[in-house]
This record gives structure tokens, C-alpha cells and sequence, in this order.
């Protein structure tokens, strides 16, 4: 007999709502009536099967998978071919929808199709799609639409985004290595510890022998890793830690705070800045030279900064825009980009060719990226050998102090 999830109301107007088992909807609404209750919903309970089989599967993929740069970097340069080569937008988006192998990018070019068929322009139509299309990218496409060199646009934004994916996976490999080893280290340091610890120890206890200071600090460590109640704490100590950071970095003023502390890091602060420049200059070069206005294009490079002191920074410059004044000064004053940086900006709105020096710079700094990228990457190599070398070591030191001394006691 199926079950029915009811809405309804009683005598005295209050919502109610039951479950009620029922040969059909009418013989539920008889019950219902007859119990004084005034029907206002009546659905059938599905079982944990049947919802399970009208799940919406794609949807479900749709939401787990994202819409990579390298996503967007080739259907804009397959999109500028296709334009470029006189095929119609309907039809261009339609040929790339169906190629398209990311399930959430594939939709929403299906979705776009259907607009821009309807008469909706491509800007207003991706602007739809905000986890597939950024505010960068819809306005860059704008731009060319309204200036007639969208083919032209496309190509542009496809090497805007071909230099970022380029500049991320250069980072993401310096990040590799030592995160690998970092994880062996730690695997290796935790099995010793919970698995040969324990039956050195348990050889010593029957030895009666005498544990050095620093034997005894690691059977220490070892049953700690092996009592349940304290491993607990401690992964619920980190869980707080984690969730209160998240939560400080949340506010504008931890955002703030911490992204300061990110810029003046030793080493890695200097990579961030030099990589936060090269995206500003590549980002409002792009978008300048597509002929987007600058207050919109500041806007855009601000939302996009990635850092908040440098969002903050990138602000200054626009409200210095709109009272007239100049991007360089304004960016002089924050004392965040380098100097070098802001003289050749300084330079191109002297000149008059600001988006071309914008590009200059972003070449350089994107060289000078990829080289912090080698230094860094040369630097942890050593450091994590010798990190890995010591926690094994430190657990061979260990075992084998106890022995000497038992061997020193048995020849004495």
C-alpha cells in the first residue's frame, strides 16, 4: 500500500503536515476529510530506491566539476577559429558543446546556444553562467561585441588565459615535490611510530633495561599516536584551529591581516607579490586593449586580485581615476606592486600606450616567476631529503640507544 506526504490544514486554519497510507490520492483525501483536515498537497512518499533512480545524475556531476582556465583558454581559441572562419555563432556554439568534454562547461554553452538563438546577446547570455564565465571574461566579450572584433577578443582572452593556466601549473609544480615527500616523511614517521615502536618497547620493558632521555621522548610520541582518546583530541583541536582560521579569514579584516602576512613571508612573499603583479598587468592590459573602460576594467582586476591588500590597492587606483588622477601615483602611494612596475605604468599613461606597457611588464614578471619557481624548487628539494632523513633517523636513534647500553652493561 503506497504512502502519501500530505499538506494540509485543520478546522482551525493551522498547516499540517502527515503521512497517511492509502490504496490512492482519493482514498487518502476520503481519510483526510473524514479526520477534518482540508487537503492543500498531496505527493507520494518515495522510497530510498525510487529517489535514488529519479536523481538527476547530471546535475549531480555538474555540481562537483569546475570549469578550469585551461577549459575556457580552449574553447575561446576553437570559438575565435570558428568566428573567424565566417561559421555562424548559433551553429560555432552548438559544434563546441558537443565536443566539449566538462559536463558543467557543455551546459551552459548549450544554455548560451539557446539564448543567443533567441536573440540574447553572447555577453548578457554567458553572463548567465558566473561559475563558468567571470566577470573578466564576459566583459572582454562584450567589448567585442560592441566593437566588432570578437574573433580578435577571443584570441585575446584565450592567451590571457593560456598565460594564467601557464603560471599556475608552474607554481603547482614547485608545489608538487615537496608536498609528495612531505607526505612519505609523515606516513613513514607515523608507521614506525605506531607499528616498531611498540615492540622495541616492549623487548626493553622485559630487559629491564634503563631508556635514554630521548628514547623515552619517542616511545612518548608513540603511545600517544596509539591512544585512541588522545589522537582524538588532537584531530578535534586541529578541526577548531582549521575552522576558526577559516572563519578570521572570512572577515574583511583577517582577509586583510592575513594577506599582508602572506606578502611579507620570507621567500614566498616575494613570489606572491611578483605573481599578483604579473596577473594585474596581464588582466587590465587584456582588458584595456579589448576596449573595456578602464573604471570598469579596475573594477574587474580588483574582484579578481586574489589578495585583498592588493584588492585594496587596486581600488585606491580607481577612486584616484575618478577624481582625475593617475593609476601610477595611486599604486605608488600603497607601496604594494614594485617600483619598477609602477615607473613603466607610469610611463605607458605618459605615453599614452598604457595597455602595451601593461603587457611588457606582465612578460617580465612572468619570467621573473618561473625563475622564484626554479630557486624555490632547488631550495626545498635539500631541505626536504634532509626533513625525511631525520624523522627516519630519529626513530633508528632511538631503537639502537638502549641497545648500546645494554651491550655496554653485558661486557661490564
Amino acid at each position: 500500500m503506497p504512502t502519501y506526504v500530505v499538506k494540509a490544514r485543520d478546522t482551525k486554519g493551522n498547516p499540517r503536515t502527515e503521512k497517511i497510507s492509502a490504496e490512492s490520492p482519493s482514498d487518502a483525501r476520503t481519510a483526510l476529510r473524514e479526520r477534518g483536515l482540508f487537503v492543500q498537497e498531496l505527493r507520494e512518499d518515495q522510497g530510498f530506491m525510487q529517489k535514488l533512480n529519479s536523481m538527476d545524475f547530471q546535475e549531480l556531476q555538474n555540481s562537483v566539476v569546475s570549469v578550469t582556465v585551461k577549459d575556457k583558454a580552449i574553447f575561446s581559441r576553437q570559438f575565435a577559429v570558428l568566428i573567424n572562419a565566417g561559421v555562424a555563432m548559433v551553429r560555432g556554439l552548438g559544434i563546441l558543446s558537443e565536443q566539449c568534454p566538462n559536463p558543467k562547461l557543455k551546459k551552459a554553452l548549450q544554455e548560451i546556444s539557446g539564448d543567443v538563438q533567441q536573440g540574447v546577446n553572447l555577453s548578457d547570455a554567458m553572463r548567465k553562467h558566473p561559475k563558468c564565465f567571470d566577470g573578466l571574461y564576459v566583459s572582454m566579450v562584450e567589448a567585442g561585441e560592441v566593437g566588432g572584433v570578437l574573433d580578435e577578443v577571443m584570441n585575446r582572452l584565450a592567451k590571457l588565459l593560456e598565460d594564467v593556466a601557464r603560471l599556475q601549473n608552474q607554481i603547482k609544480s614547485a608545489l608538487t615535490y615537496p608536498v609528495a615527500v612531505g607526505f612519505i616523511a609523515v606516513a613513514i614517521f607515523l608507521g614506525m611510530c605506531i607499528f616498531l615502536l611498540p615492540i622495541f618497547d616492549n623487548i626493553f620493558k622485559e630487559l629491564g633495561a634503563e631508556l635514554p632521555a630521548f628514547t623515552e621522548m619517542m616511545m612518548n610520541i608513540s603511545r600517544f599516536l596509539r591512544n585512541p582518546a588522545y589522537m582524538l583530541i588532537m584531530i578535534v583541536t586541529i578541526s577548531v584551529l582549521v575552522f576558526a582560521y577559516n572563519r578570521y579569514y572570512s572577515t574583511r579584516v583577517g582577509k586583510e591581516t592575513m594577506d599582508r602576512f602572506f606578502l611579507k613571508m620570507p621567500i614566498f612573499g616575494d613570489l606572491i607579490q611578483k605573481t599578483a603583479t604579473a596577473r594585474f598587468c596581464r588582466t587590465f592590459g587584456a582588458l584595456s586593449r579589448s576596449g573595456v573602460p578602464i573604471l570598469t576594467s579596475l573594477e574587474i582586476v580588483r574582484d579578481t586580485a586574489g589578495n585583498q591588500v592588493i584588492a585594496n590597492a587596486v581600488d585606491e587606483a580607481r577612486r584616484e581615476v575618478q577624481t582625475g588622477g593617475m593609476i601610477s601615483i595611486a599604486l605608488q602611494r600603497e607601496q604594494i606592486f614594485p617600483v619598477m612596475a609602477i615607473q613603466m605604468i607610469s610611463i605607458g599613461e605618459e605615453t599614452g600606450e598604457i595597455d602595451t606597457m601593461l603587457m611588457k611588464v606582465a612578460d617580465f614578471y612572468e619570467d621573473e616567476v618561473e625563475q622564484a619557481v626554479k630557486g624555490i624548487t632547488s631550495l626545498i628539494e635539500p631541505i626536504m631529503i634532509v626533513v625525511l632523513g631525520g624523522m627516519v633517523g630519529s626513530i633508528l636513534v632511538a631503537m639502537y640507544l638502549p641497545i648500546f647500553g645494554i651491550m655496554d652493561a653485558i661486557k661490564g
